[in-house]
C-alpha cells in the first residue's frame, strides 16, 4: 500500500462532488448566488491550507468508513442541508466517476494528471484575488512538490492501492449505462482502442530477441483503432493535461442524467460499506463532527433534494436512522453542539481540543483541522 495515495483520493472524490453538486444546483434552479455560495464555501473547507499540509503528510488511506464520513460533513460545509439519500446517490456517483477514470489511466500516472485537470476545473470556479484561488494555487504546489519526481513504480503502487480501495463497489450509473461503459452487474467495460500515451508504440507487433541481441518482428492484427497523443500530458498549472479524464463530463451536451441503480445498493459481498447495517458509532461520529466542521444552522440554509425520487430518499433516510437508532444501547453519546457540558465531559473535551500555540503540531486531526 502506497502512503502518498490519500491527497489524489480525496482531492479527486472532491473535484467529482463539486461537479455533481453545480449540475444538481443549476438543474433545480437554485438562486445563482446561494449556488455560489455552497460551492465556494466546500471548496474553501476542503482546500483549508493547514487540512492540506497534514493531508498530504504519508500515511494510510481512511477506512471507506471514515472517507464517506469525511464526505458527509463536507458537503454540508455550507447552507446546503442533504437528506441520507441524496448523500448516499452523491457518494455513489462521486467514488464510481473516479474508479471509472483510474480504470482508464493507461499510465499509472496519468492518476496525477486526472488529479490536475480536477483542480484546474475547481480554480476555474474561483475568482482572481480571491483566498481560495490562493488555496487552490497551494494545491498545485504540494501536487507537484509530492509527487511529479515519483518513479513509474510508485506510481503504479498508488494505481493499486486506489483500485483495491474502489474493487468491491460496484454501483450503478446511468450515465455510463447509457454510454455502455459499465454492465448491469455495475463492472466497468474497458474496451480496446483509443489514444495511446505519448511515445508508445501501437499494438500489433512482438519483438523477437536471439541470443546475439538480434531482433525479428512478428506483426498482428490489433483488433482495434488506436490513435498515438501528440505530446506529454504537462504537470505545470497552466498546462496542457492531453487527457480528457477528470474533466467534468456533466458538463456535456446530453440530458443530465445522474442517477444511480437502486438495485445495488446493498452492499457487496466482503464489502465494509453496507448501507443497511451502519456502524453503531456511526451516529456518535457524526454528532461530534457536525461541531468539529462547522455544520452549525444558519437561517439562510436550504434544503436539497439532489435527485428527483423523492419518496425514494424520505423513505432510505427513515430507515437509516431507525437502524442507527436500533444500536444505539451500545453507543456513547457526545453531543458536541450543546454548550452546557458535566464536567467530566468538559475535560475529556478539553484534552481533545488543540491548543491554538499547538496547530502546526503534527499529531492534529485531520477532520478537526478542516473548520480551522
Amino acid at each position: 500500500m502506497s502512503l502518498k495515495t490519500l491527497p489524489l483520493l480525496f482531492i479527486n472524490l472532491g473535484g467529482e462532488m463539486i461537479y455533481i453538486l453545480d449540475q444538481r444546483l443549476r438543474a433545480q434552479n437554485i438562486a445563482e448566488e446561494k449556488s455560489r455560495k455552497v460551492l465556494h464555501d466546500i471548496i474553501a473547507t476542503m482546500f483549508n491550507q493547514r487540512f492540506i499540509d497534514e493531508l498530504f503528510k504519508p500515511q494510510p488511506l481512511y477506512s471507506k468508513k471514515a472517507m464517506r464520513t469525511v464526505f458527509d460533513r463536507l458537503a454540508h460545509a455550507s447552507i446546503m442541508r442533504l437528506n441520507a439519500a441524496s448523500m448516499d446517490k452523491l457518494y455513489d456517483l462521486m467514488t464510481m466517476a473516479f474508479k471509472y477514470q483510474v480504470s482508464l489511466a493507461l499510465r499509472p500516472k496519468d492518476i496525477l494528471l486526472i488529479t490536475f485537470n480536477h483542480v484546474d476545473a475547481l480554480r476555474s470556479s474561483t475568482e482572481e484575488g480571491d483566498n481560495v484561488r490562493k488555496q487552490v494555487e497551494h494545491v498545485y504546489d504540494k501536487l507537484t512538490e509530492t509527487y511529479a519526481s515519483l518513479s513509474h513504480g510508485e506510481f503504479q503502487l498508488i494505481r493499486q492501492t486506489l483500485l483495491s480501495f474502489f474493487q468491491d463497489m460496484h454501483i450503478r450509473v446511468s450515465i455510463f449505462l447509457k454510454d455502455k461503459v459499465q454492465n448491469n452487474s455495475g463492472r466497468f467495460l474497458i474496451t480496446p482502442g483509443g489514444t495511446l500515451p505519448f511515445g508508445t508504440e501501437t499494438p500489433g507487433t512482438i519483438r523477437l530477441f536471439n541470443e546475439n541481441g538480434k531482433s525479428r518482428s512478428i506483426s498482428f492484427h490489433n483488433g482495434a483503432s488506436y490513435n498515438a497523443a501528440t505530446k506529454e500530458g504537462s504537470f505545470d498549472v497552466s498546462g496542457d493535461r492531453v487527457t480528457q479524464l477528470g474533466s467534468n463530463m456533466y458538463s456535456l451536451s446530453r440530458p443530465a442524467d445522474t442517477s444511480t441503480g437502486t438495485s445495488m445498493k446493498s452492499v457487496v459481498q466482503g464489502s465494509d460499506v453496507d448501507v443497511t447495517s451502519p456502524d453503531p458509532l456511526a451516529k456518535a461520529h457524526l454528532d461530534l463532527l457536525a461541531q468539529l466542521i462547522g455544520a452549525n444552522l444558519t437561517t439562510n440554509e436550504f434544503r436539497l433534494n439532489l435527485f428527483t425520487n423523492d419518496r425514494e430518499e424520505e423513505e432510505a433516510s427513515t430507515t437509516s436512522l431507525q437502524l442507527v437508532e436500533a444500536a444505539e444501547p451500545e453507543v456513547v453519546k457526545i453531543d458536541a453542539s450543546k454548550t452546557t457540558k458535566s464536567s467530566e465531559l468538559t475535560k475529556i473535551i478539553g484534552e481533545m481540543t488543540l491548543d491554538q500555540t499547538e496547530v502546526g503540531g503534527d499529531d492534529n486531526d485531520l477532520l478537526d483541522l478542516m473548520d480551522s
